[in-house]
């Protein structure tokens, strides 16, 4: 009586019942579920070892990492019915974030034997350059209306112009603006068109455009999943949303620097954003780490209407 008695005092806290709701699924390592949680390594680990303790859970060693696991799902059968009855605003957040650390783990594993078998961008090959791919996978690209949202001076959407049928460039600010058209009248292009708005509330007509881009953009919305809804709404049936974007970190100074509302955003967040406006098949990745520091990585993610 009196463990049955602990166990239940230990799981009156709802991060408890979170992990061991994650751990009935998958054997995972404290750095996992520190990112599936967003919680500090040592909160992570000070659970653990109660729940640990109270002979819920057993631990593996691999190498540097311990992963975690339930110690018998069949004893504790009853416990986790009961845990699942109970409402858990993060638990379906959880889920999703679980899916993705298991999707990484596997990329990871995937990656590690692509190196094993070349050693692609790590020798010297003549006129083997990633802007040479650039140009030719532009050149590829089917003829479509863009919308460059949060396009700034407009670099991209003068590159997104060389191939697409037409790219409406949107930013807030009028300097912004104005410089852009400028230097599009300068090169001529003629088939981009800048406007000035929000990325919460765009100047474009519901259903007009094939792709809407966000390059770096989506850290300044206020609300972001705003932003998504309103992509969503410019999109014709059948259209894609790409952002490329910061993953979270803790360069406070980037606020006051570039005028950050946000300090990157985690993939599951992405992803929820994504969801909650509509779009389907997502996809994420994080496709680039900064060599000096603060090591800002760059986050991709994509989807469909």
């Amino acid at each position: 009586m009196a463990s049955i008695l602990k166990s239940l005092r230990l799981l009156a806290d709802p991060n408890r019942v979170r992990l061991l709701l994650l751990l009935e699924h998958e054997e995972l390592s404290v750095a996992e579920l520190q990112e599936i949680l967003s919680k500090g390594q040592s909160q992570i680990s000070t659970h653990l070892s109660q729940l640990k303790a109270a002979g819920l859970l057993e631990d593996r060693r691999t190498g540097k990492n311990i992963f975690y696991r339930l110690k018998s799902r069949e004893s504790l059968g009853s416990l986790l019915e009961l845990l699942r009855a109970e409402e858990i605003p993060e638990a379906e957040q959880d889920a999703d974030a679980l899916k993705l650390v298991l999707r990484k783990r596997n990329d990871r594993m995937r990656s590690y034997f692509d190196e094993m078998a070349g050693k692609f961008g790590k020798q010297y090959v003549p006129g083997r350059s990633w802007k040479g791919l650039a140009e030719v996978l532009l050149r590829l690209m089917p003829r479509m209306v863009i919308a460059d949202l949060g396009a700034g001076e407009g670099t991209f959407s003068q590159l997104l112009a060389q191939r697409a049928e037409k790219v409406i460039a949107v930013d807030n600010s009028e300097k912004m603006v104005e410089y852009g058209q400028m230097m599009a009248a300068k090169n001529g292009v003629v088939n981009v068109e800048y406007r000035q708005g929000d990325l919460e509330e765009l100047p474009i007509e519901s259903e007009s455009v094939d792709l809407a881009f966000f390059s770096q953009a989506l850290h300044h919305a206020q609300h972001p999943e705003k932003a998504m809804g309103e992509a969503h709404r410019i999109l014709r049936p059948g259209g894609r949303v790409a952002v490329l974007d910061l993953v979270r970190h803790n360069f406070e100074q980037a606020r006051e620097m570039y005028a950050d509302v946000w300090l990157g955003f985690g993939e599951a967040e992405i992803l929820r954003f994504l969801g909650k406006a509509g779009f389907q098949e997502l996809q994420t990745a994080v496709v680039h780490r900064e060599e000096e520091s603060p090591h800002f990585e760059t986050l991709m993610a994509v989807g469909s209407k």
